[in-house]
C-alpha cells in the first residue's frame, strides 16, 4: 500500500506540473493499478527536470527581454517573485508598459479650446445657415434698377440724336466767322438742355453784340436747322419791328403772343419735342411783351412750359463790348484760341451787361447772356468769299480784298483791325458787282 501511495503522489504531482505546459501524455507512463518500476521513476524524475529546464529558460528570456526595453524587471522595492505556483504571462505587459512610459516623452499636444455648452444639457449645434426669400427679392431690385438706368442712358443719346447737334455745329463753325467761342458755348448749353426732355425750367439764351457781328444770321440758322428736326410748326421767329412796329398794339400783341406760345407748347408736350422761340431785334420789344414773356418763362403750374428754348438777339449793351475788345486788344495774345479769347470777354462782360439789363427789366435775370465780339478783317474777307460762292462770282482773291478795305475799321490795336459795320455791308456791296 506504501508503494501504491508514494507511486500515486508522484502521478499527482507530474500531472499538476504538466498543466502548464500542455504536453501530451506519454503512453509509457505507470498506470496505478501498475507497480512501480526504475524505468516508471526514472521517466518521471526525466519529466520534472525537463519542465524545470523550460521554465528557467522562460524565465532567463523574460528578464532579457526587460533589460532590452531599458528597466527593470519590476519596481524598486516590490518583492520579486522567484517561482509562481501557476507561471502567467501578466507581468510581461506590466512591465513592457512600465518600460515604455518610462523612455523619452513625446511631445505634447496642441489643447484644444474647450467647448462650451449650455447648461441644459444638449449639445450646441452649429448654426443653420438659411437663405431669406428677401434676398431674392433684393437681387430682382438691383436688376431692374439696372435695367432702368441703362435704358435712360440709352434713351438721352437718342435724345440728343433726335435734334442732330453734331450736324448743326458743323454748319455754324462753316457759316459763322468770328465767334466760335460763342458758338462752342451755345452748343454746349444746347446739348446739356437737350440730353432729357424733363426740366424744371427752359432754357433762356441772351446774345448781345454790335451791329454786323452775325447774330441775326445765327439766329437763321438755328431756326432752319430746328424746323428741319421738329418740324415748322414748333418754331417761332418774331421779329418785333415787322410783328408788332407799333407801341400802340403792345397790348394786343403781347396777348397774340402769348396765346401762340401756349399752343406750341401744348403741341411740343403731346409729341414729346422741344420748340424754339427766337427773338429777334429784342432791344425794340415793348414792355407789354416782356412782362408777358417773363410770366410764361416764370409758370411752374403748367408742365409745358418748362421744356422750351428762348433765344433773345439784341444789341444792347454793344457800347460795353466795342470798348472793353478796344481798350483791351493790346493784352490779347495772337497766339490765343478763340475759344480762350471768347472764355475772358465772357468773363469780364457778363457782370457788367446782366446788371445793366436786369435795370432796363427782370426778364433778363433768367437769360444766360452770352457777348459776341467785334470782327477783324480777316472774318470780313471769309463773309465777302462766302456771298460771292453763293451769288455764283468768281472768289477772286484780289477783288474780295478789295472789297473788303471799303468797309470802315476801328484804328488798329495791338494788331487787331475791327471793323465798325462787321459783315453788314457785305450783301449789298456783293450785288453791286
Amino acid at each position: 500500500m506504501s508503494d501504491q501511495d508514494s507511486s500515486s503522489s508522484t502521478s499527482q504531482t507530474e500531472g499538476e506540473l504538466e498543466e502548464e505546459p500542455q504536453e501530451p501524455r506519454r503512453n509509457d507512463g505507470p498506470s496505478p493499478n501498475q507497480p512501480l518500476s526504475l524505468s516508471s521513476f526514472s521517466s518521471s524524475l526525466r519529466a520534472v527536470i525537463r519542465i524545470k529546464q523550460k521554465y528557467q529558460a522562460m524565465k532567463k528570456r523574460r528578464q532579457e527581454l526587460a533589460s532590452v526595453l531599458g528597466g527593470a524587471g519590476s519596481l524598486a522595492g516590490a518583492p520579486i517573485r522567484t517561482s509562481p505556483k501557476i507561471f502567467t504571462f501578466d507581468g510581461l505587459g506590466s512591465n513592457a508598459q512600465l518600460a515604455l512610459s518610462s523612455g523619452p516623452q513625446r511631445k505634447r499636444r496642441r489643447r484644444r479650446k474647450r467647448v462650451l455648452f449650455p447648461n441644459r444639457g444638449r449639445c450646441r449645434r452649429s448654426p443653420r445657415q438659411e437663405h431669406s426669400r428677401a434676398q431674392y427679392c433684393l437681387y430682382l431690385l438691383l436688376a431692374i434698377v439696372f435695367v432702368q438706368v441703362y435704358n435712360a442712358i440709352e434713351n438721352l443719346d437718342d435724345h440728343v440724336l433726335q435734334y442732330d447737334l453734331e450736324g448743326l455745329e458743323r454748319t455754324l463753325r462753316r457759316e459763322v466767322f468770328g465767334q466760335q467761342g460763342a458758338v462752342e458755348e451755345l452748343l454746349s448749353q444746347l446739348k446739356d438742355y437737350l440730353s432729357t426732355y424733363v426740366h424744371n425750367k427752359p432754357l433762356v439764351v441772351s446774345l448781345h453784340g454790335p451791329s454786323g457781328v452775325g447774330k441775326s444770321h445765327l439766329g437763321r440758322l438755328l431756326a432752319g436747322h430746328f424746323r428741319s428736326v421738329v418740324g415748322e410748326a414748333l418754331v417761332l421767329q418774331y421779329y418785333v419791328l415787322h410783328h408788332c412796329p407799333l407801341e400802340a398794339d403792345a397790348l394786343r400783341c403781347a396777348r397774340d403772343l402769348s396765346i401762340v406760345i401756349s399752343t406750341m407748347a401744348e403741341q411740343a408736350e403731346e409729341e414729346e419735342k422741344i420748340p424754339l422761340f427766337i427773338f429777334d431785334e429784342a432791344e425794340h420789344m415793348h414792355a407789354e411783351i416782356l412782362d408777358v414773356l417773363r410770366q410764361l418763362l416764370a409758370a411752374r403750374h403748367s408742365n409745358e412750359h418748362l421744356n422750351a428754348i428762348y433765344l433773345f438777339l439784341s444789341n444792347l449793351g454793344h457800347a460795353h463790348i466795342t470798348k472793353h475788345m478796344l481798350h483791351n486788344s493790346s493784352s490779347v495774345s495772337m497766339a490765343m484760341t478763340a475759344s480762350g479769347r471768347h472764355t475772358g470777354l465772357v468773363k469780364e462782360l457778363t457782370p457788367l451787361l446782366r446788371s445793366m439789363l436786369e435795370e432796363l427789366h427782370p426778364l433778363w435775370r433768367e437769360a444766360a447772356i452770352l457777348p459776341l465780339g467785334l470782327l477783324e478783317k480777316g472774318h470780313v474777307m471769309e463773309c465777302f468769299l462766302d456771298e460771292m460762292t453763293r451769288e455764283g462770282f468768281y472768289p477772286d482773291h484780289i477783288n474780295i480784298e478789295r472789297l473788303a478795305g471799303e468797309v470802315e475799321y476801328y484804328p488798329t490795336v495791338g494788331g487787331h483791325e475791327y471793323s465798325k459795320t462787321g459783315c453788314k455791308q457785305v450783301v449789298a456791296k456783293v450785288n453791286m458787282l
